[in-house]
Order: structure tokens, then C-alpha cells, then sequence
């Protein structure tokens, strides 16, 4: 089923392109079904290549999906202009009467300060509280699990000494899990962060089941047993490139920066990345929205109840 974004995104042309059904506006209105809604919160600086990763993922499922993309408040983003956030994104308060099957929250390049040192933490804590009480059901991501795990449970993070990039090997911990139904033993993700959290403090929460991790890049995908929420440290909806560019942007600063591992074929930064991660991100979210649509009650209005 085709995913309904605004008509006038700039991810309509780039997900049509690839082949990805797109729906219009009218044409969603007009179907009998009640499609689902996802808000997603971008904190990535490069709003439009985020919106269209995870639109894409998100599409990959039989379900009509609408989806509103959400901001800070507090805090303006200097890579992406005023008037793609005016046209497309909203405020807390301008979704706060509303009513969601699903959230999706994004890292953000704010992990080596302190969680209270973010200019927007404080909304943030705000957003968390109101999707507890609004959203069925949420999806974290790399510092958005991070900030999540913290909000919730006083998980910590922990600078692991320099950055960890490229894609490394994830070892599956729970194959009974919904989450990663259909996941082999072990399959690679992008990963490309500073900080992880230690597993003893997940495995400390009777709540947290950690479905999979690398001893070299530390926890990859953990669940709430209660309420369903999915964490991923790592990025499986990235793009081929994507560890690409982040490279290219820190090398331009620091010449010693080391190549993403695992990512370059041969370990040559001249030669083009293989995306072999694409069928995994695909079905980690598609898992994640069947599970979704199963549990989510049909009449929004008794979310939080």
C-alpha cells in the first residue's frame, strides 16, 4: 500500500523514482479504510534525506500510512530552510489535541553532551511524556533510543572513546521476538555514533529485552515487553551512501578520521558502497507496522484512556 506524504514533499519525487508507490492526498481521502498515523520527529540535521530513508521504510507494508513530521519549538534547524520547516513540519502544540498509531524518533548530533545540555532536552522530556499518553506505540533511533532509555529508565550513555562508523556484524539474541521475526542469526547495520549503553544496564530492567548486538559495536535493537516500544542504536534505514557523506563531512575537518568500517569494498574510500543492509531495514519497520496495526485500537480517541 502506497504511503501518503504531503503532495508537495520533496521525498513524493525521489520515493516515486524508485518506484515507491506514493499516494496523493485526494486520493487517500477518498479511500474506506482508516489508514495509519505515524508522526515522525526529525532531529537529524538533514531533514529531507531523513524524511525520505524513513519514508521509504515505512512504506514497505500493505497498510496505508499517513504520516506528519514533527519539530522543535525550542530549537531551529540551520541545515534545512524556514520555509520547508514552515510548509511541512509542526510544533508540539500544533499535534498535542491529536491522536497517533505510531511515533518514530530520530537520533540527533548532540550525544557527546549531556542529555541536559541539549538546547531542546526539556521539550523533548515534554514530547516524550505527551507520546506516552497520545501514541500507541514508539519507535527510537541511535540518540533518540539513547534519550528515550534515559527519560524512561535513567539509562545512561557512554562515550566509547571515539566514533563508532561503518557496518558491522549484529548477532540475533531473541528470534521468538515480533520485532525481528525473519532475521537470520547474524546481519549487518550501518552504525555511526559516538556513545552506546551498556547491556548490563538494559538486561537491569525487567521491562528491556535486548533482541540483538555486536561486541564491537554494543546493543543494536531492544523492546519493551510492556508497551511495545522499539529502540535501535544503529541505522538500518540509512541510504548506500549515507555513511558516505558523513565521512566526507568529518574528514573535511579532520584528515585522520578513520574509514567507516566495514563499508568501502576492500576498505578503499574510493570505491562505491554495497548496501547490504537494505532487506533488514526494510523488515524491521515492516515487522514493526504489522505489529502495530494488530494492536492498535481502531478509535484513536481511546489512546491513553
Amino acid at each position: 500500500m502506497p504511503i501518503n506524504i504531503p503532495d508537495d514533499l520533496p521525498a513524493r519525487e525521489i520515493l516515486e523514482k524508485e518506484g515507491i508507490e506514493v499516494m496523493r492526498e485526494y486520493d487517500a481521502v477518498r479511500q474506506d479504510i482508516r489508514p495509519l498515523r505515524v508522526l515522525l520527529l526529525n532531529l537529524m540535521p538533514k531533514k529531507i534525506e531523513t524524511e525520505v530513508q524513513l519514508a521509504r521504510v515505512l512504506s514497505h507494508t500493505p497498510l496505508q500510512v499517513e504520516l506528519t513530521l514533527l519539530t522543535t519549538a525550542s530549537y531551529a534547524p540551520s541545515n534545512t530552510s524556514p520555509q520547508h520547516m514552515a510548509a511541512f513540519y509542526k510544533t508540539l502544540d500544533q499535534v498535542r489535541a491529536s491522536k497517533f498509531d505510531g511515533m518514530v524518533i530520530t537520533g540527533a548530533p548532540v550525544e557527546r553532551l549531556d542529555f541536559e545540555q541539549v538546547d531542546y532536552w526539556q521539550e523533548l522530556r515534554d514530547i516524550f511524556d505527551w507520546a506516552d499518553r497520545n501514541v500507541f506505540r514508539r519507535f527510537n533511533i541511535c540518540w533518540g533510543a539513547q534519550a528515550a532509555l534515559y527519560h524512561r529508565f535513567g539509562i545512561p550513555k557512554r562515550d566509547v572513546g571515539g566514533k563508532l562508523s561503518g557496518v558491522f556484524e549484529q548477532q540475533l539474541m531473541a528470534a521468538d521476538e515480533p520485532l525481528v521475526l525473519g532475521f537470520p542469526d547474524r546481519f549487518p547495520c550501518p552504525v555511526s555514533r559516538y556513545t552506546t549503553v551498556d547491556p548490563a544496564h538494559i538486561d537491569a530492567q525487567p521491562r528491556l529485552r535486548l533482541l540483538a548486538q555486536s561486541p564491537e559495536s554494543g546493543p543494536c535493537f531492544v523492546v519493551d515487553r510492556d508497551t511495545g516500544d522499539a529502540y535501535s542504536f544503529n541505522h538500518p534505514e540509512y541510504d548506500a551512501d549515507t555513511l558516505l557523506q558523513e565521512y566526507q563531512r568529518d574528514v573535511a575537518v579532520d584528515p585522520a578520521t578513520p574509514v567507516p568500517a566495514n563499508y568501502f569494498p576492500d576498505e578503499d574510500p574510493a570505491a562505491t558502497p554495497i548496501n547490504a543492509w537494505r532487506p533488514y531495514g526494510y523488515l524491521l519497520f515492516s515487522n514493526w507496522m504489522s505489529r502495530l496495526y494488530r494492536d492498535t485500537p481502531f478509535d484513536l480517541n481511546t489512546i491513553g484512556d
